[in-house]
């Protein structure tokens, strides 16, 4: 993806996606911004699409929205011929937890969440994007049930893309920020874990080298705290753990950035100045700061994406708008392409 950065990162992503067109689910078929981006992503080819619901009730939202949905293939539960595939598939993968076929077949008759995710556990589909009216707990957990984490993943995460425009920092001003949306307060060896993680994410969204920074509100010793020593600890765990990591902590955000400043506050750190993967010490600190740049820096911001689900199924924000979720599915599809 490395080339004419004129060129929106998302165009980019687009663009790749379409070289090997995937199979995502959007199960939130009554919220109109699925149904604008299910039309969007059928006129720009970005993925073959999957909805969840009553075809009829579907088709006639789209056209009060005047918009087409040609080409989209609607999965009605009621009638779908691999129902009872899907509850005996449920009952196997969840019997160990008290899942009877009784309940199976309850659950996939009236939770669509559910429904995609068993969809994408049959290869019927590649991916599941689903949030824009459900919380991340609504999502995930489906998910980490049926799918469960990738092998030798320690715990799943989330990240944002940010795409900010005009800004000579990070990857021509394309970043990865972790974690954002999911784990509140990870312990040293779980940052560790994130960074690692999201390392590969940015590798196989943005094909460039991943540039690892711990933030803290100190730089090397500057501050003393049990919250330092934690991105202190974390950092050290990184590179005993992955050492192919190109990572340095504990570093403020300033450090990271930006180059002058890196050499005043980190001499010799092969990061500092440089960063392009921005991993925060909580959840706090990762959801304030993406909501800032995305506000005030006027970026783009995608996800939050998932990372450590054996496939691809992401999250959405409750407040995203159609083009939003345009964005996501792009992202999932390329993700799909490297399960």
């Amino acid at each position: 993806m490395k080339g004419d950065y004129s060129v929106a990162y998302i165009d980019i992503i687009k663009e790749k996606a379409r070289k090997d067109r995937k199979t995502i689910v959007l199960p939130e078929t009554t919220d109109k911004r699925t149904l604008i981006a299910a039309a969007k992503i059928m006129e720009e080819e970005i993925a073959n699409i999957i909805m969840v619901g009553n075809e009829e009730k579907i088709m006639d939202g789209a056209g009060w929205l005047e918009v087409n949905l040609d080409g989209v293939k609607v999965v009605d539960p009621r009638t779908c011929e691999k129902f009872e595939e899907y509850v005996n598939l449920l009952y196997e993968t969840r019997k160990s937890k008290g899942m009877t076929i009784e309940k199976a077949r309850e659950i996939l008759s009236t939770d669509y969440l559910t429904f995609g995710v068993i969809m994408v556990k049959a290869n019927d589909a590649d991916g599941m994007v689903a949030g824009a009216c459900h919380a991340t707990a609504d999502v995930l957990r489906p998910s980490l049930q049926i799918l469960k984490t990738a092998p030798g993943v320690k715990l799943v995460s989330g990240f944002f893309i940010l795409d900010v425009p005009d800004c000579e920092y990070g990857e021509h001003g394309t970043f990865l920020f972790a974690d954002c949306g999911l784990n509140q307060d990870p312990t040293a060896e779980e940052l560790a874990a994130i960074a690692d993680t999201s390392a590969k994410s940015f590798k196989s969204l943005v094909d460039a080298k991943p540039m690892i920074a711990m933030l803290s509100h100190s730089t090397k010793g500057s501050a003393k705290h049990p919250l330092v020593d934690k991105v202190v600890e974390a950092t050290r765990i990184a590179h005993e753990q992955y050492p192919h990591l190109t990572i340095d902590g504990e570093l403020q955000t300033d450090a990271a950035l930006v180059p002058h400043v890196a050499k005043s506050k980190a001499p010799g750190s092969e990061v500092a100045g440089k960063a392009n993967v921005l991993i925060f010490p909580n959840l706090d600190c990762g959801n304030i700061g993406y909501k800032l740049v995305q506000r005030l820096g006027k970026a783009e911001a995608y996800g939050p994406m998932l990372q450590g689900i054996a496939k691809p199924v992401n999250d959405l924000s409750r407040g995203c708008s159609w083009e939003d979720i345009v964005g996501v599915v792009a992202l999932t599809a390329v993700q799909a392409q490297l399960v």
